[in-house]
């Protein structure tokens, strides 16, 4: 059986990366969205977590709970490794990531994608401001980083998302499935 692929969903904050998954899991619904493990208070909105305490993140991440973890904005990340069962049955998996752990996953998974959402500098600021998790000097900060570069050597898929969401979701299908000649 095929391996599934590993999707990296990455860009800035304030891009919409959990808007366009549910999106892209709506049209393709054997899409599985892998649910991140993370050291931030429960139900913050956006997408859907498990909020778990710094010790007990530490504890998972001695007891090799997660395919791949990292640390970002103060907060820890992780990856569970029961992804690995879902890709192994041959299931696409999207995956919200970080830019700076995309080397790794893309060593750990045999069949790695990088999904790159982008959008204009007004509109993440715009959505920064309207989600009401960040200070103004938060939103300042996550700006800055907007626009690092990511690691070279990836297979990267980019997909721009200033216009309508039903826009941008049909855009990214049509990337994650191109036609069959």
């Amino acid at each position: 059986m095929k391996q599934g692929r590993l999707i990296a969903v990455v860009g800035p904050s304030g891009v919409g990366k959990d808007s366009v998954m549910g999106g892209l899991h709506e049209a393709m619904p054997r899409l599985h969205l892998v649910r991140r493990v993370i050291t931030r208070a429960p139900a913050l909105g956006g997408e859907d977590y498990d909020a778990v305490s710094v010790p007990q993140f530490e504890d998972l991440v001695e007891n090799g709970a997660f395919a791949v973890h990292w640390s970002a904005h103060g907060l820890h990340y992780g990856i569970p490794i029961t992804v690995k069962y879902q890709l192994g049955k041959g299931t696409d998996c999207l995956a919200n990531f970080s830019r700076k752990a995309l080397a790794e996953a893309a060593e750990t998974f045999q069949n790695f994608v990088v999904l790159n959402i982008s959008a204009t500098p007004q509109t993440l600021a715009h959505r920064l401001a309207a989600r009401g998790r960040e200070t103004e000097e938060d939103i300042a900060q996550r700006l800055a980083q907007a626009d690092k570069p990511l690691p070279a050597g990836l297979n990267v898929i980019h997909l721009a998302n200033d216009g309508p969401l039903s826009q941008t979701v049909a855009r990214g299908v049509a990337l994650l499935q191109p036609a069959r000649v």
